[in-house]
């Protein structure tokens, strides 16, 4: 059973594998990206599903999952307004910074 920093760890590295599965299908629309897209959204799920399954022997489930969709929510908000144009409206920017502090206050209750 791993500690519970490096139950944090894998944590965190789950939800930055979340970012990608989105971003890879985002790739799909590309012309001559759309295999290598599916490729990055297969291997990204199947990498952050076991990292988030190797974090959830020690971190309870509840707060594992909305850690997990959170890096993943706000991660990808923030590649989709870095490289694909996303609008970057005061209530999505403030949406965001609610799930960032909901995130934040698991970790600290935790």
């Amino acid at each position: 059973m791993p500690t519970v920093q490096v139950a944090w760890t894998y944590l965190i590295c789950a939800g930055l594998f979340e970012i990608g599965w989105p971003v890879g299908l985002k790739m799909t629309y590309t012309p001559g990206r759309t295999v290598l897209g599916v490729v990055i959204a297969v291997v990204c799920m199947a990498v952050s599903g076991f990292l988030l399954l190797q974090a959830q022997k020690v971190i309870p489930m509840g707060t594992a999952y909305a850690v997990w969709t959170g890096i993943g929510a706000a991660g990808t908000f923030l590649v989709g307004l870095a490289f694909y144009g996303d609008p970057a409206g005061l209530l999505r920017i403030l949406g965001v910074a609610l799930i960032v502090a909901g995130v934040a206050a698991l970790k600290l209750a935790a």
